[in-house]
């Protein structure tokens, strides 16, 4: 029998080919494997129908590790007999063909073997620290346009030596047609500079750098898609480092550890922990750190877990073979409002200011990717940063989009941008915060190139947030006009929630109860939202309940002082005179400039101008933060509520009894002020604090929680989803999760797109491409 069979998934640039050519040689069949674009792959066998189903059987359980086969269509027919050995054709590209380019991918273990084994390569790939093949290695990184192929990415520059041509010509070589490979003796090399830019002289620059790291240095280290900071994780170097990066002044570094069992030493790894550790994304995973912690507490201040991740290159696995402790801290090369670096040349001077030493390659860095973020939790991964390891993948549309192209330029904070094709939305890399033209730049940039990749010379239509004063806002005004196109302005928690359907693939006619709980966003009128819950659809929403709107006197500096944001959300409960005894004897510390502060601060919650007011769920976190003593400056995004969630971690959250009312006006209102007054109450009368954050922190969720379900039922809806940047807090998630299925409720969770701003771009895409659709039916 003759088994024809069409492929598809991404099982382009990942060796997928070789992987057939060598599977059918196994299994003695006559036939062809054809690349056809973004239409997949197209394989052609023939032999006795047994020995064709057994050839099927072991492609599907064996395939490279960094395919993926979302099917595969099999039809029978006769032999033809015409077929007299198996070959790779000649691939054939058709118009409209969508990226099939995969993520930069950790190095495999076959070319660790390599890289370990001075005995089968000893002068191209022993210890060669850019060793890589056809399943493992630099993609986008490297990749300037399509098709992926050699003369366009940035090994252009280094010809293949014979060795290498050969292997790139060999069918049964797991290097064959693998672009971004090359040896010792064609491939890219590193030298050691100082902070000068001079080039240190050593014939081993890896050992050298060591010796400076044990010297207790700071070294810039060049890799695939960017330039790390790195030093030793003793308390005396992070304080340094942390000095030299100054808005670093708490916010926790990771490390980067050999292996499993080094990891094991300082913290703890659950079983879906270490598959997401080793697999070939190599993203930095949240972990608790063990009761044997050792590392500095300089790394993570205030917090029991630890940012921690595997080497993913020979760079990094050559620097550990000459460095003998278990970790090292490696923070990304940038200066604060900054793009990372990644050109050679510049990389000193940008970075002179924070490094000591340069271990830097000449290869070129096309695409700035920094590295991904993950926390599980629960059975599922919460993706913080989806960068390296997943860029350039798809989320996938569970709707039709037809011929509509369409570009989001994201939120301003963490943020990402996405382009949106033929049912696809394709999110940037990780950009930042974009408060900065440089970081605006870049922003446009990688729109631009994911563009150019997908052949988009003119959207339909652009999307971005509501909030006027977002750089990205203004970004998108500038290129719609540029385009000639529609502009859509989407709500910050709808862009969030749409996100999260699609992951559940709901259409269109679908609907949701949708919690969306996090620091803030632009309102529908303007509002300071941040606690809502919403009925929402692709095209339309409703906020039904949402928190107390609280007032935050002084504007943001109630984020960065939560004190301030205390003392606000106390005024509702206690008299000016008693807040004020409050402040001064617990809380003054709170409040850089004490008594004139303290003083305007109570005098503005009175005369109450100038005042604006939030609903937002990170803020209650916050001042719950500052009520406990628990952090009384935010000097990172989010710091306050998630040194809370740790210090809640060492409570019981069935402690103590909150009682949360609510009040039903046009919207609910779930109120936060008799939660703050409660947990004061109960600090006063000596409880423990920890069991008061874990039980203020757990009866807030519910009561969410609660409305929700109570809404759900009113509307006839089966499907409660959790979303926003509170969704990153376990205890948070994994409450609402058991008191909605608890209630026989359907729970949506996110885990292939990011629940916090990192998202918003993806939410917008679809947007975008539904109201397109809307409009082309008028």
């Amino acid at each position: 029998m003759r088994g024809v069979l069409h492929v598809t998934g991404i099982v382009q640039g990942v060796g997928f080919r070789p992987f057939v050519y060598r599977l059918a040689q196994k299994h003695k069949l006559n036939g062809f494997v054809l690349n056809m674009g973004n239409f997949g792959v197209k394989i052609e066998v023939e032999s006795e129908k047994e020995t064709v189903q057994a050839f099927i059987k072991e492609l599907q359980e064996t395939y490279p590790r960094i395919a993926r086969i979302d099917n595969i269509e099999i039809e029978w027919k006769d032999m033809t007999s015409k077929y007299s050995k198996f070959e790779i054709l000649k691939s054939i590209k058709r118009p409209g063909d969508l990226i099939v380019l995969p993520p930069d991918v950790a190095i495999c273990d076959d070319c660790l073997v390599d890289f370990n084994d001075p005995k089968m390569y000893p002068t191209r790939y022993y210890r060669y620290p850019f060793i890589a093949c056809s399943v493992c290695g630099p993609r986008y990184t490297t990749v300037v346009d399509l098709p992926y192929d050699r003369p366009l990415t940035t090994m252009e520059k280094f010809p293949f030596c014979e060795d290498c041509a050969r292997e790139y010509q060999d069918p049964n070589d797991r290097r064959y047609h693998a672009q971004t490979y090359a040896c010792q003796v064609c491939g890219p090399q590193f030298s050691l500079h100082n902070n000068e830019g001079g080039i240190i002289k050593t014939e081993d620059p890896f050992l050298e750098s060591v010796n400076v790291l044990n010297e207790g240095k700071i070294l810039a280290l060049m890799g695939i898609g960017g330039v790390h900071l790195v030093c030793k994780p003793e308390d005396d170097i992070v304080l340094e480092l942390r000095r030299r990066k100054r808005k670093r002044k708490y916010k926790p570094f990771a490390v980067m550890s050999p292996s499993i069992e080094k990891i094991r030493t300082f913290a703890t790894i659950t079983p879906l922990e270490e598959k997401f550790l080793t697999s070939f994304r190599r993203p930095i995973l949240l972990l608790q750190q063990n009761e044997d912690f050792y590392l500095s507490e300089e790394i993570a201040p205030g917090l029991s877990n630890i940012g921690v991740f595997l080497p993913y290159s020979g760079i990094q696995y050559l620097l550990f073979q000459k460095y003998d402790f278990p970790a090292l801290i490696m923070t990304s090369g940038n200066i604060s409002n900054l793009p990372m670096a990644i050109v050679r040349e510049n990389v000193v001077k940008e970075l002179r200011s924070l490094a000591d030493f340069f271990l830097l390659h000449d290869r070129p860095i096309y695409q700035r990717v920094d590295d991904s973020v993950v926390r599980i939790l629960g059975d599922k991964p919460a993706i913080i940063r989806r960068s390296r390891g997943y860029v350039p993948e798809h989320i996938d549309i569970p709707f039709d989009t037809k011929d509509y192209e369409v570009i989001a330029f994201g939120p301003e904070l963490h943020s990402t941008g996405s382009v949106l094709k033929k049912s696809r939305c394709f999110p940037t890399q990780h950009i930042g915060d974009v408060t900065s033209l440089e970081l605006l730049d870049f922003l446009e940039s990688s729109v631009s190139h994911l563009m150019k990749l997908l052949r988009i010379e003119t959207p339909n239509a652009i999307v971005c947030d509501m909030n006027p004063v977002f750089l990205s806002t203004q970004l998108a005004k500038r290129k719609a006009q540029e385009y000639g196109c529609r502009l859509y302005q989407i709500q910050h928690h709808h862009a969030h929630l749409l996100g999260l359907m699609a992951e559940y693939d709901l259409k269109p006619e679908d609907e949701i109860i949708g919690i969306a709980l996090d620091g803030v966003g632009y309102g529908r009128e303007g509002e300071v939202w941040g606690g809502e819950i919403f009925h929402a659809k692709y095209q339309k929403f409703d906020s039904l309940a949402q928190l107390q709107p609280q007032s935050m006197p002084g504007g943001d500096r109630c984020v960065y002082y939560p004190v301030r944001m205390l003392a606000a959300m106390l005024s509702n409960q206690l008299s000016y005179d008693e807040l004020k005894e409050l402040i001064n004897k617990n809380y003054f510390e709170g409040l850089p400039h004490r008594e004139n502060e303290l003083k305007v601060l109570i005098n503005q919650l009175k005369t109450k101008n100038n005042l604006f007011y939030t609903s937002g769920m990170g803020r209650v976190l916050d001042a719950l933060s500052a009520l406990l003593h628990v952090c009384y400056e935010r000097t990172y995004e989010g710091e306050p509520a998630i040194r809370l969630e740790h210090y809640a971690m060492r409570g019981d959250k069935n402690a103590l009894d909150f009682k949360i009312p609510i009040v039903i006006g046009k919207k609910i209102w779930i109120n936060t002020s008799t939660l703050l007054l409660q947990a004061l109450n109960y600090l006063e009368e000596g409880k423990n604090p920890q069991d008061i954050a874990a039980s203020a922190q757990y009866a807030l969720a519910k009561k969410i929680t609660e409305v929700a379900i109570d809404l759900a039922k009113d509307y006839g809806i089966r499907r409660i989803g959790f979303s926003g940047g509170v969704a990153y807090n376990a205890a948070i998630t994994l409450a609402i999760k058991n008191e909605v299925e608890a209630a026989k409720l359907n729970f949506l969770q996110h885990h292939k797109v990011p629940p916090g701003d990192a998202g918003v771009s993806i939410g917008q895409g679809i947007f975008g491409a539904i109201n397109s659709l809307q409009n082309s039916s008028l």
